[in-house]
């Protein structure tokens, strides 16, 4: 393997930006500036966002918003759902169309019954016997 392959691994201190946080890590970020922390000098990464400073991980999550989602939801919909009722549309084709689909397969229906059942009927005949 060649001797320089990788970077090396080194202790790094990442700064959040935001709050100040500080906290070490190991990485292999080269970074120029130094910093010393807790006695001791590390090279500085700075962060914009860290677990410190996002709103997920701090519980400080906020929705700016006038109205809520539910009730916008709500309203538009209540809307529909009204002047639906109000103007009930038939397509007379459609309801004619549909009638005779409807009687068929209830024929079908008939039809196949009866034959099932006297099948039935003869195999437990057949079996008592």
């Amino acid at each position: 393997m060649k001797k320089e392959g990788h970077p090396p691994y080194q202790d790094i201190l990442f700064v959040d930006t935001a709050t100040g946080h500080k906290f070490v890590c190991g990485s292999t970020l080269q970074p120029e500036e130094t910093e010393t922390f807790e006695g001791k000098e590390y090279p500085v990464y700075r962060v914009p966002i860290s677990s410190s400073s996002h709103p997920f991980f701090t519980g400080s999550q906020q929705f700016v918003d006038s109205e809520g989602r539910v009730d916008k939801f709500r309203k538009r919909y209540a809307r529909q759902a009204t002047e639906n009722k109000e103007k009930p549309k038939r397509d007379k084709k459609a309801v004619k169309a549909a009638a005779p689909k409807e009687e068929k397969k209830e024929e079908k229906k008939k039809e196949a019954k009866p034959k099932t059942t006297a099948k039935k009927k003869e195999s437990k005949k057949e079996s008592k016997e």
